[in-house]
């Protein structure tokens, strides 16, 4: 399975178009997003052609695909918008033999991570920033921000095909490669 990973799209149709090209390019069959779709929230400067209406029918076309988790920024009213759960606070999945605990992170991140057995992958948006740390136990890593991206990092999302995660600007230019040991 491909799975492309983004986060913290903050109400940016201009960067949510840039994902839907993205999405179309890459061609995965799914798309997990770690929340903040719809609103920039407060400590944030407005992203470029913030348009959370135009955003949702966006996404509500690419709804057949999408899994998400709820970020700090989303409020029980996007539900009624929005075509696809957005409520859960972190999602388990198990993808070609890697087990995700899938999270915003402004509860569960690196400096508090969940329960997580060894081997685990904790994947959290939250900080705008790309991140791959190994914690010995786990795997703590973060695609980054589709359109406020901090600290000089890229406009970006994940990919996870195989064992591999790559890394990508939104244009589709590869700037980091994890790829996790296979199973035995």
């Amino acid at each position: 399975m491909k799975l492309l990973i983004a986060s913290d799209i903050h109400g940016s149709f201009y960067y949510a178009a840039k994902l839907a090209d993205a999405i179309q390019r890459e061609a995965p069959e799914r798309v997990l997003l770690l929340g903040d779709l719809l609103y920039h929230g407060p400590r944030n400067d407005l992203p470029r052609d913030y348009a959370p209406k135009q955003v949702i029918e966006l996404l509500n076309s690419l709804s057949h695909r999408l899994l998400c988790v709820r970020g700090n920024c989303e409020a029980e009213v996007d539900q009624m918008v929005l075509s696809f759960p957005v409520l859960a606070d972190y999602a388990w999945l198990e993808v070609n033999g890697i087990r995700i605990f899938a999270t915003h992170g402004h509860h569960h991140n690196e400096v508090s991570p969940p329960p997580l057995a060894n081997g685990d992958v904790l994947l959290c948006g939250h900080t705008h920033v790309p991140a791959w740390n190994d914690h010995g136990s786990f795997l703590y890593l973060n695609p980054g921000s589709v359109s406020i991206p901090k600290e000089g990092s890229a406009h970006s999302y994940m990919i996870l095909e195989g064992n591999t995660f790559t890394w990508k600007a939104l244009e589709g230019a590869p700037y980091h490669t994890l790829t996790l040991p296979a199973e035995a």
